[in-house]
This record gives structure tokens, C-alpha cells and sequence, in this order.
């Protein structure tokens, strides 16, 4: 009987510390996420209001509507921002509650009820982990679907005339067929300087030499006139031939010399890696900016929780200055992460290191002080 009452009297004690667990959880999440809104709310106000004085003039010359304004624009560039910001809003978001919680004794409370400061932890990761993948379907498929008409309003009113100005330019359009063009002028979709190889077994098969190639808008075709070609038989034969005219499709449009401008935000997943394979089948060299943002992609579900966890760990101490030196502290790491985001984003374009590195540089960077700050911080 004696032992019935106590393992009676372990179980009540069980669930009510079962139950204290669920409220605080509850608790802390509520909290981490009405901060995270609010803090995500203010920084979008304010820059969209510097956006909108910034671009004012250029809106004004269009004579745009606010109406379209913001249904073109910023309801497809708030998602965007918000994205883009959410390392700052995080971290300020969880010193700001953490700290206040700390200066009200809460967090002092809460561990002298033998609740483990990883205990403590686990809604903060709960809600950071909630959070990471939301983001990471707004940045896989609904912050791009957005960019796509934001970032075409962008070119259309505040950017200037689009001119393509490489030059040599050099595409591998299939398996043993290349074409070459010295300049393309994209206002009239026309190539200068154009030829076009076959090659197999590393031997010239036939050249085609023609001094412009124009894009046919009707025929959906290349037009290509006063053209000379060379066909090599085995090592000494050659046929040559001219001609006044001729259409042909070619593996490429004008399309890829349009204006690429923030490109790769406006790419869904599947079309990011779609169009990475398939500059990399045509030879293009220059894929590190996409590749770079294919693997950050992947990187940002993940540096919300780091940085979640650091953000815990600066703020849980209880200051005697106030929570003010803590949420100042927090914006410096949050600037300090994007500076480092920035950073990567150059090494990756420089191709000094891989996309992939570059991508997850500043998460391995704050992931390896949140651990050393973990075991030396004290609490």
C-alpha cells in the first residue's frame, strides 16, 4: 500500500512537472515569436519607408500610382527584406526577450527549479527550427515567384537601358558543336563576328564564318547571311562553300543575353539547378554567383538556429547596466553575421573557394563561437 501511494505521489509529481515544462514552453515560444513579428514588422517599416524616399523621383518621372506601387513592388519586395533581414531580426529578437527575462529573474527562477539550461533552450530551438523551415520554402519558391515581378519593375522604371557589353563570347550549344561571336548588341539581337565549330575526337570537323547573325522575331530562327564554310575530310581534304543566306536553329535565344540582373533571386529551386546544369553543359564558366546562392539557400534554415542559440547564450545572464549593452551586443553579432554573408558572397564570385564553402563560411564561423561560447559564457 505504502508503495502504491508513493509511486502514486511519483506520478502526480511527474506530470505536474510535465505540465510546467508544456506551460513554459508555451511561454517562451509565444513570446519568441510576437517579438520576432514585431521586430521583423519595424525594421521592414523603416526601410521601406528610406526605399520609397530614395526612389520617390523615379516613381514621380513614370507617373506611377501607389496603388501599383505597391501591389508591383512592394508587396512582392517585402518578402525579400524580410527574408534578407531575418538574421538581425532573430538575433534581436531573442536578446531582446532573453534579456528582459533575465533582468525580471525570470530566467534565475526558472533554473533554480532544476530546469537544466539546456532544458532552457529547447523552445528557443523549437521556435527557431519552425522558423528555418518556413524559410526555407519562402526562399525556395515564394520569395523568388515574388522577386520575379519585383526585380522586373526594378528594370523596367529605376534601372537604366540594359546593354550587353561582353565581349568574345563563346557557348557550347551541343555535344560537339560550339559558336563564338565577337559582340552581340542586344537592342537589335544581332552577333558580329560569328562562327560556329563542330568538334569531335578533339579534330576540327567544319567551320561556318559569317560577320553578324541577327535573331529572326517571326521565324523564331537565326538569320545568317554572306556565310563561308570549311568542312575538314580526314588530314589534308577541305570543301569550302559560300552562301548569300540561311536559317537555322541554334540551342541558344536572345534570351541569354537579356539583362540578368539579381537572376538568380527570381529562380525557384528546380530552375535554379535546371539553369546551373545548364550553363555548365554549354561551357559557361561564370555559375558561382547561382551555385552561391543555390547552397545559401540550403545555409539559412540553419544560421537562424545558430544564431538563436548564440543570441540565448549572450542575453541569459542577468546585467546589473540593463538589458541595453545586451541588445546593442546583439545588433554587432547580427551585423557582423551579414557582414560575413557579404564577405562569402565575394570569395564565392572571386573563385578563390568553392560556392559551397562560401555559402555555409558564416555559419560554420558562428556555429564554432556559439559552441565556445556555450562552454565559457557563464550563466
Amino acid at each position: 500500500m505504502y508503495l502504491s501511494y508513493c509511486s502514486i505521489g511519483f506520478l502526480l509529481i511527474f506530470f505536474h512537472q510535465t505540465v510546467s515544462m508544456k506551460i513554459l514552453d508555451r511561454y517562451i515560444l509565444k513570446k519568441f515569436f510576437v517579438t520576432y513579428f514585431f521586430v521583423v514588422a519595424i525594421l521592414i517599416s523603416v526601410i521601406v519607408v528610406i526605399d520609397y524616399t530614395e526612389k520617390s523621383d523615379d516613381f514621380i518621372k513614370h507617373d506611377l500610382s501607389i496603388a501599383y506601387i505597391f501591389m508591383e513592388y512592394y508587396l512582392n519586395y517585402i518578402p525579400n527584406m524580410a527574408n534578407t533581414l531575418s538574421p538581425i531580426a532573430i538575433f534581436i529578437t531573442v536578446v531582446f526577450m532573453t534579456a528582459r527575462m533575465a533582468s525580471h529573474t525570470e530566467i534565475i527562477a526558472i533554473l533554480s527549479s532544476g530546469v537544466s539550461f539546456r532544458r532552457f533552450l529547447l523552445p528557443y530551438v523549437m521556435g527557431a527550427t519552425i522558423l528555418g523551415v518556413f524559410t526555407f520554402f519562402m526562399v525556395g519558391w515564394i520569395i523568388p515567384n515574388a522577386a520575379k515581378v519585383q526585380v522586373a519593375f526594378q528594370v523596367k522604371y529605376l534601372k537604366n537601358p540594359f546593354y550587353y557589353d561582353d565581349r568574345d563570347i563563346h557557348f557550347r550549344i551541343g555535344d560537339s558543336t560550339y559558336i563564338y561571336m565577337e559582340y552581340y548588341n542586344n537592342r537589335n539581337k544581332t552577333g558580329y563576328k560569328f562562327t560556329m565549330e563542330k568538334i569531335a575526337d578533339n579534330k576540327l570537323l567544319s567551320k561556318l564564318r559569317s560577320d553578324k547573325v541577327a535573331w529572326d522575331t517571326t521565324a523564331q530562327k537565326w538569320h545568317i547571311a554572306e556565310y563561308t564554310v570549311h568542312e575538314f575530310i580526314g588530314e589534308k581534304e577541305e570543301k569550302m562553300w559560300t552562301g548569300t543566306e540561311m536559317d537555322t536553329s541554334l540551342n541558344i535565344t536572345p534570351k541569354y543575353f537579356e539583362n540578368n540582373y539579381k537572376l538568380e533571386e527570381t529562380m525557384t529551386f528546380d530552375e535554379l539547378e535546371n539553369f546551373i546544369q545548364e550553363q555548365k553543359a554549354r561551357g559557361v564558366g561564370n555559375v558561382e554567383r547561382f551555385l552561391n546562392t543555390k547552397y545559401e539557400r540550403y545555409a539559412y534554415p540553419f544560421a537562424i538556429i545558430i544564431l538563436t542559440v548564440m543570441g540565448v547564450i549572450i542575453s541569459a545572464k542577468k546585467s546589473r547596466r540593463g538589458t541595453g549593452p545586451q541588445i546593442a551586443f546583439g545588433f554587432t553579432m547580427a551585423f557582423i553575421y551579414l557582414l560575413f554573408v557579404i564577405m562569402s558572397r565575394s570569395i564565392a564570385a572571386g573563385g578563390t573557394v568553392s560556392p559551397m564553402l562560401a555559402a555555409w563560411l558564416p555559419n560554420l564561423t558562428f556555429f564554432g563561437i556559439t559552441i565556445f561560447m556555450y562552454f565559457t559564457v557563464p550563466r
